[in-house]
């Protein structure tokens, strides 16, 4: 029976991403994946790039470069038909990144595989036990692996969820919608076309395809959609089928919002759309994957190292108020793209409220994810919120704060006097001198005192702020270990 101190089920990107951090920790972990191959069809999936807060995770591993030139620099963040740009924003990435699914894949498994993640293909879970020194699995094939831990980014049917009895609640669908990638003998009329229900779409895609999103008339489906589900849904709309002949894709998603109880049960983790979904509206639901896989990847790491394992609860009481919130922003813009003259006024009101810069900058960075906050002890405003991306002067030569985390290593940031803080407990914790010149700012809040010392987590989020003395830090560092 193989044996491995991780097992990740799921190689889409948020399996693909928790891969890659615990490969950079030196975990023996191993991703699972049903598919038979790492080939990705184009037509997988439907998340179309990423926020700004998600491209600075990429950057802090060193690895953004690679999606920027891949992908569209442009403003992505909107709410009630007002874009919210992001171009004052204090970030070196202010604005989000149009980039399919695929290729955002594509990447995620090129860097993990470089940093030496392993996926077996063509391996799907059909049982798993925990026991008090780790978690069976068995695989549909009739094989057995024990791991440590086991961590669901099995998407928002996850097997390993519903095998845990981990409870899923939330709210039904109100809506569902078909979304496919066709061919028609005739040139559709392009663009959107709100009913009662929200929105329906067609735009030309490559080789001459047509993508189609469209609300489909059955609430509660028992089978996929069919192309011929596609023509009546088409025809409903638009009152023509614009010649459909053939259809590459057909897919549906519904405004059903749920995320799980708890993330964690013992050795079994939920991360992405295991642990929770939402109407794809906003573009969050792989961006907030991504955020998870960086939250725990750090954690799980120092667990298996020989930490104590209440460190992994903190990743369900971080992400999950974090989430709980752009649910709440996901369900609202869902409800804000139903065609009625009520709704219509409520976004108008809506949009004249976000005239007011205050008002803008807050749904922003919450849509952007570059207004997160951690609850963590301590009084100054950088504690739990991402560290900026500063320009360092450290022996003579220029660096920027993120480059210090492309290792994923926990970071003491001594700014103030050269030897301060010395003499206490480090043991796997970068201690570096640097110094800084001009005032911190962070989104939304704006200009705040630079500390003279601070301690920045592996996902880039301060655990503590301090000055030349000691008060505190030993405390951050042992809630990290």
């Amino acid at each position: 029976m193989a044996e491995h101190e991780v097992v990740v089920v799921g190689a889409g990107p948020t399996g693909m991403m928790l891969a890659a951090e615990l490969a950079i920790a030196g975990i023996d972990a191993v991703v699972l994946e049903r598919r038979p191959t790492a080939e990705i069809e184009s037509t997988r999936g439907r998340a179309g790039g990423l926020h700004a807060r998600t491209i600075e995770l990429l950057d802090q591993r060193g690895v953004a470069a690679r999606f920027l030139e891949a992908g569209e620099p442009m403003q992505v963040a909107a709410f009630a038909g007002v874009t919210l740009d992001l171009g004052d924003f204090p970030t070196r990435h202010p604005y989000g990144l149009a980039l399919a699914q695929q290729h955002t894949e594509r990447l995620l498994g090129e860097w993990a595989r470089e940093e030496g993640a392993t996926v077996r293909y063509g391996s799907e879970l059909a049982g798993l036990a925990q026991g008090g020194s780790g978690v069976e699995i068995e695989l549909a094939d009739g094989g057995r692996i024990l791991a440590g831990y086991v961590v669901g980014c099995d998407g928002g049917r996850s097997l390993v969820r519903r095998l845990s009895g981990i409870d899923f609640p939330g709210w039904d669908p109100s809506v569902a919608s078909i979304i496919a990638e066709v061919e028609m003998g005739e040139v559709p009329p392009h663009g959107f076309r709100n009913d009662a229900l929200g929105v329906n779409a067609m735009r030309p895609i490559d080789d001459g395809r047509v993508g189609v999103v469209v609300r489909d008339r059955l609430l509660d489906r028992d089978a996929d959609p069919t192309l011929e589900d596609v023509r009546e849904a088409i025809v409903s709309v638009w009152g023509s089928d614009f010649g459909l002949r053939s259809a590459a894709m057909i897919s549906r998603f519904t405004d059903g919002t749920r995320q799980a109880a708890k993330f964690r049960d013992g050795r079994v983790l939920l991360a992405g759309d295991s642990a929770h979904i939402h109407a794809p509206a906003g573009g969050q639901g792989l961006n907030l994957g991504l955020h998870d896989a960086m939250n725990l990847g750090w954690k799980l790491a120092r667990v298996v190292a020989g930490a104590p394992a209440g460190l992994l609860d903190t990743y369900h009481v971080e992400r999950h108020l974090v989430i709980a919130r752009v649910l709440r922003y996901t369900m609202a813009l869902t409800a804000l793209q139903r065609g009625d003259d009520r709704t219509a006024a409520l976004a108008e009101v809506l949009r004249e409220v976000l005239d007011l810069e205050a008002a803008r900058d807050r749904l922003a960075g919450l849509v952007s994810g570059l207004d997160i906050h951690y609850a963590l002890d301590g009084e100054h405003p950088l504690v739990g919120r991402r560290m900026p991306d500063i320009d360092l002067t450290m022996d003579g030569s220029q660096v920027r704060a993120y480059q210090l985390l492309h290792r994923a290593a926990p970071v003491v940031l001594k700014l103030g006097s050269p030897g301060a803080l010395d003499g206490g407990p480090t043991t796997g914790v970068k201690v570096l001198d640097a110094t800084y010149e001009g005032l911190w700012e962070l989104p939304v809040l704006g200009r705040v005192e630079p500390p003279t010392a601070v301690l920045i987590r592996p996902d880039g989020y301060v655990a503590w702020v301090g000055d030349d003395r000691r008060a505190g830090l030993d405390a951050a560092l042992a809630g990290m270990s």
